[in-house]
């Protein structure tokens, strides 16, 4: 989605300690320990990347969840990055404006539109085409 704001630099996370894995349909009763987890991972100069390439649900409770880890972030002095977010995830939180309200940062990885050339593809060739 081009209202998302794709990171200019890699989304690595500078140790484990930074890093949030965030896996399964999220629901309200995840959030604060999220949310405490996002505040604890923060570190000066780094923010905190959540992976949430495992969320199997895009709905509104994991817009919420989304909204509110950017919210404990801020809190703690930094903001959070996502990392490879599903399609249905990214337009929903596009969708509900908060792509531009919160200027979320979203790195997808492994996507070949965005940083790698297709595997195996082949241009097919007309039989009327000149060679090169």
């Amino acid at each position: 989605m081009s209202s998302a704001h794709l990171a200019s630099q890699p989304c690595v996370a500078e140790s484990e300690a930074n890093l949030i894995l965030i896996e399964g349909p999220l629901r309200a009763g995840d959030v604060p320990q999220l949310c405490a987890r996002v505040a604890a991972a923060r570190r000066p100069g780094h923010d905190v990347i959540c992976d949430v390439g495992g969320v199997t649900t895009a709905d509104l409770t994991t817009v919420d969840a989304v909204a509110r880890l950017h919210l404990a972030a801020r809190r703690a002095g930094g903001r959070i990055r996502l990392r490879n977010p599903t399609p249905a995830l990214l337009a929903l939180l596009g969708l509900v404006g908060l792509t531009e309200l919160l200027g979320l940062v979203v790195e997808m990885e492994g996507h070949p539109e965005q940083r790698e050339p297709p595997l195996r593809v082949e241009e097919a060739v007309e039989a009327g085409d000149a060679p090169l």
